[in-house]
């Protein structure tokens, strides 16, 4: 693809049409995250049980025959227009995000002279986010199974991830002292601690055990209850059953919530830490402090699911906090990445 070398001017205006839209579309990204989690948490996940459409239809009002008799059938199944509604707006946000995906790909090849960034990672989120649109459908192919459903979910958090990165690499890097560079290693650690949380939250939520554990901190009033780690963490399994067939037991559903709530603690701790020792850096202290913020918000919300019987609106408060958790510490790593790859970084560090 040929390119002519922009005016000084025109150059600006691409780079900030450019940012605006990676920023619009992470920030739907981040919406679509938690309409996610509301899907999920009303039970909408098969309010239309096929796939792209709604028994065949672009929208629930065509769908309004078969939506009626199948709700008629089951009424308390999962098919209702309510459902359907919730459902389908997710997929067609979804669509939209998938479009303007393409226009930043379009853009980071066509002006990547103006951009002055190889325009690889934007290009490989174009696969990324037409793999969650793999998973949004087997989500509904495979009837909720827990294995499909967490990955759809760990899609979405990648996506954003990954669109976080692209975002951080539009803007000017603060000046932050070359010594900094050397917790870059720590900070992957952290994501990757995060990134086990956020899998072993969305099993909590997935398999529904996040009412497995009624009090706290201890769980049906012992430090460590009867648990079935081994059916809790079947993989290959219908929603609701063990691999046998048989329906999940309490234990199962307690070992699910038990790691979650645990594991929790390791990230609050490790993370809180991480965040205190980067605080103390210029061009770090924003993400910094915002992190600590928002682990206290996330144990707050997490511990508000357990007393309040996990009302909707804290739970998907939980999920978001959980996607912002990723944001933090994604920009974290990004702007430490670009300290060690500054010139003079060992020069500056050592």
């Amino acid at each position: 693809m040929e390119t002519v070398q922009p005016s000084a001017d025109r150059t600006a205006r691409i780079r900030a049409r450019y940012a605006k839209l990676v920023a619009v579309t992470m920030f739907l990204t981040f919406d679509l995250i938690m309409f996610g989690a509301f899907v999920r948490l009303t039970d909408s996940g098969l309010g239309c049980p096929d796939w792209p459409g709604c028994y065949g239809k672009a929208s629930p009002i065509g769908a309004l025959h078969d939506i009626h008799a199948a709700a008629a059938a089951m009424p308390e199944g999962p098919v209702t227009l309510s459902k359907a509604w919730i459902e389908m707006v997710h997929r067609y946000a979804g669509t939209l995000l998938g479009i303007l995906i393409i226009a930043i790909v379009v853009m980071a090849w066509r002006h990547r002279k103006a951009l002055a960034q190889s325009p690889w990672l934007a290009t490989v989120i174009l696969p990324a986010v037409c793999l969650q649109g793999a998973f949004g459908a087997w989500t509904v192919t495979h009837l909720l199974m827990p294995a499909v459903v967490t990955a759809h979910l760990l899609g979405g958090i990648s996506l954003l991830a990954l669109l976080t990165w692209l975002s951080a690499r539009q803007t000017v890097l603060p000046d932050i002292p070359g010594e900094a560079g050397r917790w870059w290693g720590y900070a992957a650690f952290g994501l990757a601690l995060l990134y086990t949380q956020l899998a072993l939250g969305g099993w909590v939520s997935t398999n529904y055990a996040a009412l497995a554990c009624m009090d706290f901190p201890t769980c049906h009033g012992q430090w460590v209850p009867e648990m079935d780690f081994h059916g809790g963490y079947s993989i290959l399994r219908a929603l609701g059953e063990l691999p046998s067939g048989e329906i999940i037991s309490q234990s199962a559903l307690t070992a699910i919530h038990w790691t979650h709530r645990n594991f929790a603690f390791v990230v609050l701790v490790y993370l809180g830490w991480l965040a205190l020792k980067l605080r103390r850096y210029d061009g770090l202290r924003g993400p910094s402090h915002a992190l600590l913020a928002m682990l206290g918000v996330q144990l707050l919300t997490g511990l508000t699911s357990i007393f309040l019987q996990w009302p909707i609106v804290i739970a998907v408060l939980h999920n978001g906090g959980a996607a912002v958790l990723t944001v933090l510490c994604v920009t974290l790593l990004v702007r430490l990445s670009r300290v060690r790859r500054a010139p003079d970084y060992r020069a500056r560090a050592f």
